[in-house]
């Protein structure tokens, strides 16, 4: 009978035993890290101009919008364009048989501040807010009305700006 009597002691003992083994653990830390490189974006929409007519002067408005890293400070500025001879003071569209047609733009509504490339004429600066947040900026164009635009042939004319976000 004491057989009987020890073995379910020993028993329940040993299950104590094995229910109380715990695993082990050990831990560590997993450093992360990140950074947001300096950056900007331009994009830009045409200016186009209606015809000129030989009575008025012909405005017209485009954009170039900038999108930069959030603190990254930036200026926008516009190049003489890509006709031969122009410059930032006097752009030119170039047309059929060599003519041109003068033209500028400006950074104000009144086309008064010549939009320049940061050696002259006006730029326009800021400060980025976030890749994701697009600033526009308006881009007022004008075809003077004046005597050498009137001596222009009739024809199709065009000339490429680059637009050039620094920061």
């Amino acid at each position: 009978m004491r057989k009987h009597c020890i073995a379910p002691v020993a028993a329940a003992v040993m299950l104590a035993v094995a229910g109380s083994a715990q695993a082990a653990t050990k831990t560590a830390n997993l450093n992360v890290s990140a950074a947001v490189a300096s950056n900007c974006f331009i994009t830009t929409t045409p200016l186009t101009f209606a015809d000129y007519d030989g009575t008025a002067n012909v405005d017209a408005t485009g954009t170039v919008s900038v999108r930069c890293s959030k603190g990254n400070s930036y200026v926008l500025s516009l190049n003489g364009g890509t006709t031969l001879g122009g410059t930032i003071a006097q752009r030119l569209l170039a047309g059929p048989l060599g003519d041109t047609l003068q033209y500028n733009l400006y950074t104000t509504a009144a086309r008064n501040v010549i939009w320049g490339d940061g050696t002259t004429g006006s730029t326009q600066g800021a400060t980025g807010t976030g890749l994701g947040n697009s600033v526009p900026y308006t881009v007022f164009g004008r075809v003077p009305f004046n005597a050498t635009n009137d001596g222009a042939g009739v024809g199709a004319y065009s000339d490429v700006v680059t637009a050039t976000v620094s920061y």
